[in-house]
């Protein structure tokens, strides 16, 4: 059974599901920046859109095109920003 998320007034929302390897969640994100925190290692992956992200340490923005991915570890937290509707993949894992 597939499990709704809603996030930051309904401007995120993501469907959960069991990927062919690890839990993910499907998702789209309105236009906004938004701050996202951790609880498993997190594999991102912008499907369409425009995304930007600043991830844990960093001190500049990342631009991210489509197709593109970025890690998070367990228990960070991030930044994204958005400039057009956005949809993404996300794999969650053990660390």
């Amino acid at each position: 059974m597939f499990h709704t998320n809603h996030y930051f007034d309904g401007q995120v929302a993501s469907i959960a599901f069991q990927s062919a390897d690890l839990p993910a969640t499907v998702g789209v994100m309105a236009i906004g920046e938004f701050v996202f925190s951790t609880s498993q290692r997190e594999y991102m992956t912008l499907i369409s859109g425009d995304m930007q992200v600043l991830l844990p340490g960093a001190e500049e923005w990342y631009q991210l095109a489509a197709g593109e991915s970025f890690i998070v570890e367990a228990n960070q937290s991030f930044e994204v920003r958005t400039t057009v509707e956005s949809a993404y993949l996300c794999k969650y894992e053990d660390a």
